[in-house]
C-alpha cells in the first residue's frame, strides 16, 4: 500500500481550521502546523491532534516527514510562502485566490515546474462532486449552446477597519476573498473571458467593497459576477444554454443541490449532495492523486489556468482602479 501523503498546514487561522478538520475527519495524514506565533501552533496542534508543531515557517518547510504543505496565510503572503515551500522540496497547495496578482502566480507556477513538484490552488469549490456532475453534464451537450452564466458571491463581514478583509496591506476587499469563486467559476464554464465591463464601489480604507463585471467569451457566450462583502445575498448561480439551463441552489460554491431545467420548463435531472463535512477534502485528494500519479498538473485546475485566473482579476483592478499598497513596478 502507498504511504499516504503527510500534509503540514502553514498558518493557523480560520481556513487552516477547516482544512484540517476536513483532513483529519476523512483519513488524511496530517503530520505538523506551523505559526510564527509557536503557541498558536501549539494550540491547533493540540487542539487537533497532529503530532509536531513549529514556529516558523521556514521550520515547517524543513521538516522531512513533511510531503505537502497548505499554505492559509493573507493573499499577499502566498507568494513567498509557496516558494518558501516547494524550494525545500514539498508540494504545495495555496489557498485563493492563488496569489495578489498574475506575475507572482507566473513565479510559482514556473518554480514548480522548475522542481517537477505540485502546486495546486486550494480552489475547493472546483473538486466538489455537485462541480463534477456539472462539468459532465456540459460536456455531454444537454445544454445545447451555452449562451450566458451568472454567479455572485456576497456576504455581510466585519466593517472593522482593522479586520483582514478590509486592510489593504493584507489584499483585503471582495475581489481577492469573494470574487475569486464567480471568476473561477466563469473560467472554468466557459474559458478565459475578455472583461467587457467593471464598476466597483469603495469602503473607507480603499478596499472595494463591491463590484460588477461583465465578460464576452469565444463564440459570442456572455458571464457576469458579483461580489459583494456588506450585503448578504442568495449567493446562486445560473448557466443558460439554447436547449436547457442549470439552475445551482444557494450557496452554489459550496455542497449544494442543482437541477437541470429543459425549454418546456421540465426538471430533467436533479441533484442533491450527500457531502460530508465542508468539503474541502476532495481538492487535497487533487493534490495526492496527482502525487501519487507522478504528474505536475490535472485536469480540473492546472497551474496555468490559475495564472490565467489572476489574469482576469488584475484585468478587474486595472479597470477599476485598485492596487495594493506592497505592489511595486505596475502601471
Amino acid at each position: 500500500m502507498a504511504r499516504k501523503t503527510r500534509w503540514g498546514i502553514l498558518a493557523t487561522g480560520g481556513i487552516a481550521r477547516l482544512f484540517a478538520r476536513d483532513l483529519i475527519d476523512h483519513g488524511h495524514a496530517v503530520g505538523a502546523v506551523a505559526s510564527r506565533d509557536a503557541a498558536k501552533a501549539l494550540a491547533f496542534a493540540e487542539e487537533f491532534g497532529i503530532a509536531r508543531s513549529h514556529g516558523s515557517y521556514e521550520a515547517l518547510a524543513a521538516d522531512p516527514e513533511i510531503d505537502a504543505i497548505y499554505v492559509a496565510t493573507p493573499h499577499p503572503m502566498h507568494a513567498a510562502n509557496a516558494k518558501l515551500a516547494l524550494n525545500a522540496g514539498k508540494h504545495v497547495l495555496v489557498e485563493k485566490a492563488f496569489t495578489l496578482n498574475a506575475a507572482e502566480a507566473r513565479e510559482v507556477v514556473d518554480l514548480a515546474e522548475a522542481k517537477g513538484l505540485v502546486v495546486l490552488e486550494a480552489m475547493w469549490t472546483r473538486f466538489l462532486p455537485h462541480m463534477v456532475r456539472i462539468r459532465e453534464i456540459l460536456a455531454s451537450g444537454a445544454l445545447g449552446e451555452i449562451r450566458s452564466m451568472s454567479a455572485d458571491h456576497t456576504q455581510a463581514l466585519p466593517s472593522d477597519p482593522e479586520h483582514r478583509l478590509n486592510a489593504m496591506a493584507l489584499g483585503g476587499g471582495s475581489l481577492l476573498d469573494l470574487g475569486i469563486y464567480p471568476i473561477s467559476f466563469i473560467h472554468d464554464v466557459l474559458g478565459a473571458p475578455e472583461l467587457r465591463h467593471a464598476e466597483a464601489s469603495f469602503g473607507p480604507t480603499g478596499a472595494d467593497r463591491q463590484i460588477v463585471a461583465v465578460f464576452t467569451h469565444a463564440g459570442g457566450a456572455v458571464s457576469t459576477a458579483l461580489m459583494a462583502l456588506d450585503t448578504a445575498g442568495p449567493n446562486r448561480a445560473q448557466i443558460l444554454g439554447t436547449e436547457a439551463r442549470i439552475e445551482i441552489d444557494g450557496v452554489w460554491y459550496t455542497p449544494t443541490s442543482f437541477r437541470v431545467v429543459n425549454r418546456k420548463k421540465e426538471i430533467v435531472t436533479e441533484y442533491v449532495s450527500d457531502v460530508t463535512g465542508r468539503g474541502m477534502q476532495y481538492q487535497a485528494a487533487e493534490l495526492e492523486r496527482l502525487v501519487a500519479a507522478g504528474r505536475t498538473a490535472g485536469e480540473i485546475l492546472p497551474p496555468e489556468e490559475s495564472v490565467a485566473i489572476m489574469g482576469t482579476l488584475d484585468a478587474i483592478r486595472e479597470r477599476i482602479g485598485l492596487r495594493y499598497p506592497m505592489e511595486t513596478g505596475r502601471a
